[in-house]
């Protein structure tokens, strides 16, 4: 009983050690910069710049933390950019035409339509009555103009020769001979004691359509139109954001070709080669590699190019990548072309922004810390790290920024005691858990003689 309790502490000393011992400080990693923030906290947003990315010594940004004045690691979480949509709303005022008929027989049975080549309806008149039959309104056909808006409201400017409900039927149409159902709508109108309760919006499926054709229910009491407004809305997406490098120089080989060597492997998605002269055409194939030791992968080929136009110069200069990490990138030129106008060549990448969502605890100044090879990912996701997160509380959130450039040292700030190095609090550990587990081999020893049988 006594072996088995000594071995439960040991194992629990052991286990306190090495989470101690695992737990980030400042000096695990190769550079650091203080951060400055405004805004509303706690939460903060920090767009990383290229050097951190260049600093880093995982492409993934796995070694990225955030530490407070005390040194403690603050949660996090990392966000890549993505393309931003929003949606554009537009309205039609649409072009109307009564459709009458013979009480009882459909109105397009007794309608005559002529179109021009483009579509655009020219008249709508009905067509020769029979002795004695009555023409009636029995709905209205609405031109919607180009036909590309997805529709999701009509509004109506309609009267009629009694208040009440109006019940109709929408049907939809490109080309005035195939009709499909859009869905039903309801006008109202009602007055009582000097009060007013008016319905003239119909909702829409959210789709395109030419032509829409109003049907009533009870086409004795089909509503007199004089205006009809149409709602939609398209949804725009914007570039993606991306961080871009300074020009790389180029190594030059003896076929012609030019390579680059990355600071680490990275998911570039575009190049930019820098064109320096006029009157430049190069057919161009792009390769790379994640290790030197393995063959070129092809990337992307195209046609650079800086050449005259009607407006003035333009230009070609960068090629679209599938974003697979690389550390080193080749280019060669199609000879037929004539070169890229000089013996080297400049390259810039460019990858997605990222940016760093932390939750601010402890004192400032706040420091961002990068570069250490050993470390694991410790960010959280973000609905985790924000909870209820939605698009609105992102953009609410502070910003900070980086105050200055990279550095290994940083000088604390004023009034700021200085911190005991995390390197001595981690020998102190070690220490800690060897003796605890020379400890445990002493009295197993101890237990172990103790229990031999006596001569």
């Amino acid at each position: 009983m006594k072996l088995n309790t000594f071995c439960l502490i040991a194992g629990a000393c052991l286990l306190v050690a090495t989470a101690a011992s695992a737990a980030p400080v400042p000096t695990d990693f190769a550079n650091r910069v203080p951060l400055e923030v405004a805004g509303k906290g706690p939460w903060y947003r920090l767009q990383l710049p290229i050097d951190v990315l260049f600093a880093a010594r995982h492409g993934d940004l796995r070694d990225v933390r955030i530490f407070n004045a005390e040194g403690e690691a603050l949660p996090y979480s990392l966000r890549t950019g993505t393309a931003s949509e929003s949606r554009v709303g537009s309205e039609v005022q649409a072009r109307i035409f009564p459709l009458r008929g013979q009480s009882g027989r459909a109105a397009a049975d007794s309608v005559k339509v002529v179109r021009s080549t483009t579509g655009t309806i020219l008249e709508i008149t009905p067509s020769a009555p029979t002795q004695d039959a009555q023409q009636v309104l029995r709905g209205w056909l609405l031109e919607t103009g180009s036909g590309d808006l997805p529709l999701d409201r009509l509004q109506l400017d309609w009267k009629a020769e009694s208040d009440g409900f109006q019940r109709l039927r929408i049907e939809a149409s490109d080309d005035l001979e195939h009709w499909r159902s859009f869905g039903e709508g309801q006008l109202a109108r009602l007055d009582f004691n000097g009060q007013r309760i008016e319905q003239s919006a119909i909702a829409l499926p959210g789709e395109t359509a030419r032509y829409l054709r109003l049907w009533w229910e009870s086409p004795e009491q089909a509503a007199q139109l004089s205006g009809a407004i149409l709602s939609g809305s398209r949804s725009s997406a914007g570039p993606i954001p991306m961080l871009w490098s300074a020009p790389l120089a180029a190594k030059a080989d003896a076929n012609g070709d030019f390579s680059w060597s990355l600071p680490l492997a990275l998911p570039v998605e575009r190049v930019r080669i820098l064109l320096e002269q006029a009157n430049t055409l190069a057919p161009v194939a792009l390769s790379g590699r994640h290790d030197g030791n393995v063959q070129w992968t092809p990337l992307a080929r195209g046609v650079l190019y800086r050449l005259p136009g009607e407006g003035g110069e333009i230009t070609q200069e960068e090629l679209e990548l599938p974003g697979s990490a690389v550390s080193q990138l080749r280019l060669q030129l199609d000879a037929r072309g004539g070169g890229l106008g000089g013996s080297t060549a400049s390259l810039s990448i460019g990858v997605r922004a990222t940016e760093v969502v932390f939750l601010a605890r402890g004192g400032e100044p706040y420091q961002l810390a990068v570069g250490s090879a050993s470390a694991t990912d410790g960010g959280l996701p973000l609905s985790t790290l924000v909870p209820g997160f939605d698009a609105k509380r992102l953009s609410a959130m502070g910003e900070a920024h980086l105050k200055g450039s990279l550095q290994t040292q940083v000088a604390v700030a004023p009034g700021v005691e200085p911190k005991a190095d995390g390197r001595w609090k981690r020998y102190g550990l070690w220490a800690v858990l060897l003796a605890g587990v020379g400890l445990l081999g002493l009295m197993a020893l101890s237990l172990l003689r103790s229990s031999r049988p006596q001569n």
